[in-house]
């Protein structure tokens, strides 16, 4: 004899669209789950400022400064990966769950097989920045790479630099802005959806942004001047700016995304 099961189907997401002011939206709700859980919030800011002070120690020790920028613009392409602990917060929080450090470590654990595909391809597009910051020293025929003493003077006041420093932004806007459209809702999404794939994951994110294309336009412009902001006082604004876009994004992602059967 047979049985017979009742299979339900997964619920689709479903798009919004949001007003073009909605990110200081996100934004006032991130401030609010750094001060509801602000240990672990700073907590979770203050990782990625010791790895790039030690990232930039390690440029100094092995005399490679054409490193640093493209080291520094990792913050934009692996931030929603290293932020996936500070989205777990948001998420607790939103439910009304209790929030401890050992839990958030650990949120990856709730799709871990395509939260660790999905930070693979945003370290794959942070590796090409750095690749092809190496490469531009080439196209440009610079014979070697200048050593710390003479790459400032090579970079702003040959007259190779004002080339040299637009193609070097013109491919990395084009990385980050690639990067962005595929990594905007990603995370949040593998991490909400425990059934949830890598694809699935993108293909939402992808929709979203182009769905709200001028929203997320001010709100990628608003990510970029808050982790530079946090970077200038040699990177102690992390501790705070980092945090607060990640859970911004959360609430981002809350409101743009939605589930229906």
């Amino acid at each position: 004899m047979s049985e017979a099961f009742a299979v339900f189907p997964a619920p689709r997401p479903q798009i919004r669209r949001v007003p073009l002011d909605r990110p200081w939206t996100w934004l006032a709700a991130g401030w609010r789950d750094i001060v509801a859980a602000p240990g672990i919030s700073l907590a979770y800011g203050l990782m990625p400022v010791v790895t790039g002070w030690l990232a930039v120690l390690l440029t100094l020790w092995l005399d490679m400064p054409y490193l640093v920028l493209p080291l520094s613009a990792g913050f934009f392409f692996v931030g929603p990966f290293v932020a996936v602990g500070l989205y777990e917060i948001s998420r607790r929080l939103e439910a009304g769950h209790v929030v401890d450090g050992e839990t958030t470590l650990l949120a990856w654990r709730r799709n871990p097989e395509q939260i660790a595909l999905m930070g693979v391809l945003l370290l794959l597009f942070h590796l090409a920045w750095m690749r092809a910051a190496q490469l531009l020293f080439a196209v440009f025929e610079w014979r070697t790479v200048p050593s710390w003493d003479r790459f400032a003077d090579l970079v702003w006041t040959s007259s190779k630099s004002l080339p040299f420093l637009a193609l070097g932004m013109a491919l990395g806007a084009a990385l980050a802005a690639i990067a962005f459209a595929i990594g905007a809702f990603s995370l949040p999404y593998l991490l909400d959806r425990r059934t949830s794939n890598m694809f699935e994951a993108i293909a939402t994110s992808v929709a979203a942004v182009r769905l709200n294309l001028r929203p997320m336009l001010l709100w990628a412009s608003l990510i970029v001047f808050l982790i530079v902001l946090g970077m200038m006082p040699g990177l102690l604004g992390l501790v705070v700016t980092l945090p607060l876009v990640a859970h911004a994004t959360w609430h981002a992602y809350r409101d743009i995304i939605h589930f229906e059967n």
